[in-house]
């Protein structure tokens, strides 16, 4: 079959087109080898075996995701319904479409609630991670894809903890780690697809309170590794929110796995 100059154009066009909105939703991303890892929470716990994903290098920042409140206008902080976000959603923003000049353009985007976030990453055909993959790409130091037991990755977590108003520094300002990851401690808390599925498990659920015990040792009773203050205390704030909270040093960054269907992975 014969195809015309003009069609022949049109097709090379469309493919080039293709190509570079592909290569945009894959740059500054990175491949986290599956593996295995024994994850905190519980007496449940056992040994979680991860497929390879593809994990943003950096979390969203200001910049970009007004570009997508600005593409999806039901995502502006006075648009949006309450059942998505609660009243802190974007409250520092100056206006609907302006972070204004307090905060920066490539400081992580925070105050996003976990609809906001997950609306996001579909939209850019990606999603959240879960909390193992999120967990399982954050327990790499700068050399070993597994540094839980050292002192030194430890302390590092625990120092930031202490520090304030780290939400305010530019993304890539804390270390890039053994996947080429930055910010995954040091910068703000991550919104995970699951962030409350974990912390009391089977049986203990029947005897306590979730929202009462979140910060209590007796919800973590069984904990794999009880040492490991750092990560005891991410699975108890995630255990502490609900899908429409929006939180000051809360934000979020995106994940693909090859093959699946990322848009439409829930939980």
């Amino acid at each position: 079959m014969n195809i015309s100059p003009f069609f022949k154009v049109v097709f090379t066009l469309i493919g080039i087109i293709t190509v570079n909105i592909v290569s945009a939703q894959s740059e500054n991303m990175v491949t986290v080898k599956g593996g295995t890892y024994i994850p905190l929470y519980g007496v449940d716990s056992t040994a979680v075996t991860l497929e390879a994903f593809s994990m943003d290098v950096y979390p969203v920042t200001n910049k970009e995701y007004l570009k997508f409140v600005q593409e999806y206008p039901e995502w502006k902080k006075s648009t949006v319904k309450r059942l998505f976000a609660d009243g802190n959603y974007l409250v520092n923003w100056e206006s609907d479409e302006s972070f204004g000049n307090q905060l920066a353009d490539d400081a992580a985007v925070t105050n996003v609630s976990w609809f906001a976030a997950k609306k996001y990453c579909e939209c850019q055909e990606k999603r959240l991670p879960t909390v193992d993959e999120w967990e399982y790409a954050a327990m790499a130091d700068k050399n070993d894809p597994d540094a839980r037991k050292k002192e030194s990755y430890n302390q590092l977590i625990l120092d930031w903890y202490e520090a304030p108003k780290t939400f305010n520094n530019a993304i890539g300002s804390t270390f890039k780690n053994y996947w080429g990851i930055y910010d995954l401690h040091g910068l703000v808390w991550e919104w995970t697809m699951d962030f409350n599925s974990v912390l009391i498990s089977g049986e203990s659920r029947k005897d306590v309170d979730k929202d009462s015990n979140l910060f209590c040792g007796s919800a973590a009773v069984g904990a794999s590794d009880l040492m490991n203050y750092a990560a005891f205390m991410r699975y108890a704030f995630r255990g502490s929110l609900k899908a429409n909270y929006a939180v000051r040093n809360l934000g979020f960054r995106c994940v693909r796995t090859k093959g699946s269907n990322n848009k439409n992975l829930t939980y």
